[in-house]
């Protein structure tokens, strides 16, 4: 390899370095937004799970209890619009792909929230019934109204049964893939472990079931995009910082070969002007 093929390796390497550090200084900046909100919504959920569990358990129906026989599926998989995250969205469509060899194509819809999932059931073929990028700026709004149209299709006999695939952030270093059934609602085996017949409830258990199970799924899906959201800035943080250390490794070796190869040429330089002042005498 040439001093000059060296350069231009060098100078590659360089520009590549500072796009990492860029990439992670922007997700750095979003993380700790994201990170709370969905710390903060895990112990939510969980309390709204144990309140739900109390009244479910009780002889209190819901539609959104029904068990069903399966006929038609909706599968909702949330990945990244962007790459630069490590596995991240390798991880997610995994899983994914491995929960629909149970299916065949024309049982299920799939409901996608990012580009990679996008463009990567556009080439399967599979049926894509609805699909969204920029998933992390949705407003609470418009998750309500996510959550009423799942809420609306299986009512509707549209779905017998809705799953998640998404990320559940445990911590920076540590995040989870999940398939989760969202509606039918499944309830506790638990029944009686806390004696919930003893329970008397005010208004009834029907009007109570009314009001909490909407606002039950609301939250499940803020939750699976909060948590998402910052699995995925969390990855591409530390997946841009295993490149800039490897770019950081290789600066180092080329600028040492690059430093060989400089003296090298000036010695052989020397050399020929040496001979030439010899051969002129």
């Amino acid at each position: 390899m040439s001093l000059r093929d060296i350069r231009r390796q060098l100078k590659s390497i360089e520009s590549v370095k500072k796009i990492t550090d860029a990439v992670e200084r922007v997700a750095a900046a979003h993380l700790r937004r994201a990170q709370t909100k969905a710390e903060q919504s895990q112990p939510y959920i969980a309390r709204m799970k144990k309140m739900l569990e109390r009244v479910a358990n009780t002889a209190a129906s819901n539609p959104l209890f029904e068990m069903r026989a399966v006929k038609k599926t909706g599968l909702v998989i949330v990945t990244a619009d962007k790459g630069l995250a490590g596995s991240f969205n390798s991880n997610v469509l995994a899983e994914a792909d491995s929960f629909l060899k149970q299916y065949t194509k024309e049982n299920v819809d799939l409901l996608l929230f990012g580009r990679k999932g996008i463009e990567h059931y556009h080439k399967k073929k599979w049926n894509i019934r609805q699909s969204y990028t920029e998933w992390a700026k949705m407003s609470i709004h418009n998750m309500h109204l996510l959550s009423d149209q799942l809420v609306k299709w299986f009512l509707n006999y549209e779905y017998d049964e809705i799953w998640f695939v998404y990320t559940h952030y445990i911590s920076m270093a540590k995040r989870q893939v999940v398939v989760e059934k969202f509606l039918n609602i499944c309830k506790s085996e638990n029944v009686g472990e806390e004696k919930v017949q003893d329970f008397i409830f005010e208004p009834s258990t029907e009007d109570i079931l009314s009001e909490i199970l909407p606002r039950y799924c609301l939250t499940r899906i803020q939750t699976a995009f909060y948590e998402s959201n910052a699995s995925e800035l969390a990855s591409r943080i530390i997946a841009m910082q295993a490149a800039s250390k490897n770019s950081e490794e290789m600066i180092e070796k080329l600028t040492l070969i690059r430093n060989k190869a400089r003296q090298a040429e000036i010695t052989r330089e020397m050399i020929e002007i040496s001979a030439g002042a010899k051969g002129s005498q």
